[in-house]
């Protein structure tokens, strides 16, 4: 495998496509390959090393997703209840002003017809008006007030009817906190990252800890992110909003779709125990009802055959996909440079973190590294 992989980092670090990265492959819940290479910070030479920690983004959605699972599984939650249930006032308008009624599952799947603000194509999009937070800048909103003012912005369409991506698992992280009756990241720790001894992700650090500088994708080199700095992951959209220093302010809300931090050692162990069954933290059938494509007959938009489960993407068809990853592959990301995946069929987990944006999410690494993984296996079969 080492020698499929290494190639594919140092050609991304050559090309000064990446600055930084920390790769850990496993198959069979065995450790297959584990580097660190390039730099955690360029400026003062400080080379990115194995546990170091990253601002999580997107990677926190199946984390959140899976307390919600655990919950679900405890009977404290039910993924086809209404919103309503559990947050009365979360009560965004059809497009057409007339009431609709969004359930868990559909939060979770991202069909419930909420958008994102940094996906609006300028600076005064309904969210933009409404004053919403994505979760990733300086906003100095609470929880409860981020999703009051998104109850306040009508929805893109009707819940059920297609999928965009969204602010929902920040919603999502409002149910879970309203039901276990404790801020989010106390939740969180109590129902994932606890038992699983994930130590080392939260959604916050104190001072004295450091994290990977984060790092803009440009030219001759990727510049460093600054505060308040917009980036836009797709075309024709206004960007996200960035506040690199938020991961230091235990006063920002908990973002349940953005606002973590960990290593990639931690987020393997969470996707290796959903991947072989749930182990003590959740039963196989639930485990395989996040893994199951919930909104068929749509898919992601700029994905062909990709459906969603409930917290990531499922793969229905490797071919239209142009992918070697298996039928029912799960894959996700986050936007400060993170990919990862679990082929169940092959027994395969795969995290990449890089403190590089969009390449580590997006860019043609992502694609270079799950084809080398996947030579890496047909040699070794």
């Amino acid at each position: 495998m080492q020698d499929f992989i290494q190639p594919v980092i140092r050609q991304a670090l050559d090309e000064r496509r990446l600055v930084g990265v920390e790769v850990m492959v496993a198959r069979h819940g065995q450790t297959l390959f584990h580097q660190a290479a390039g730099y955690a910070d360029r400026q003062t030479q400080r080379p990115m090393t194995l546990n170091t920690r990253f601002r999580l983004a997107s990677v926190s959605k199946p984390i959140v997703t899976t307390a919600a699972m655990v919950l679900v599984q405890q009977g404290k939650l039910h993924l086809d209840d209404a919103v309503t249930r559990y947050l009365p006032e979360f009560t965004p308008p059809l497009p057409d002003g007339g009431q609709a009624t969004i359930t868990l599952r559909q939060l979770m799947s991202h069909s419930a017809g909420l958008g994102y603000r940094f996906l609006e194509e300028d600076m005064n999009g309904p969210y933009a008006r409404a004053g919403v937070s994505d979760g990733m800048d300086a906003s100095g909103v609470t929880l409860e007030e981020n999703v009051r003012r998104i109850a306040t912005v009508p929805l893109l369409y009707a819940p059920g009817t297609a999928w965009g991506y969204s602010l929902a698992i920040d919603v999502l992280g409002a149910i879970i906190a309203k039901v276990e009756g404790q801020p989010l990241d106390i939740a969180v720790k109590t129902l994932v990252t606890g038992p699983l001894a994930m130590d080392s992700t939260g959604f916050a650090l104190s001072p004295d800890q450091a994290v990977a500088t984060a790092y803009v994708n440009d030219k001759p080199e990727p510049h460093t992110l600054q505060e308040g700095e917009f980036a836009a992951p797709f075309e024709n959209t206004v960007g996200i909003c960035y506040s690199p220093s938020r991961v230091y302010n235990r006063q920002a809300y908990p973002s349940g779709g953005a606002g973590m931090v960990g290593t990639v050692a931690d987020v393997m162990r969470l996707l290796e125990t959903l991947r072989s069954g749930g182990g003590s933290l959740l039963a196989p059938e639930w485990v395989a009802e996040m893994g199951r494509d919930q909104i068929a007959p749509h898919e992601l938009a700029d994905a062909p055959g990709t459906g969603f489960g409930l917290g990531f993407s499922v793969l229905r068809d490797p071919l239209k996909a142009a992918s070697p990853e298996s039928p029912g592959t799960w894959r996700w990301g986050g936007a400060y440079g993170h990919a990862w995946f679990v082929d169940r069929e092959q027994a395969l987990s795969v995290v990449a973190f890089s403190n590089t944006l969009y390449e580590g999410m997006s860019g043609q690494f992502v694609t270079d590294l799950r084809d080398a993984v996947y030579q890496g296996l047909r040699v070794a079969s």
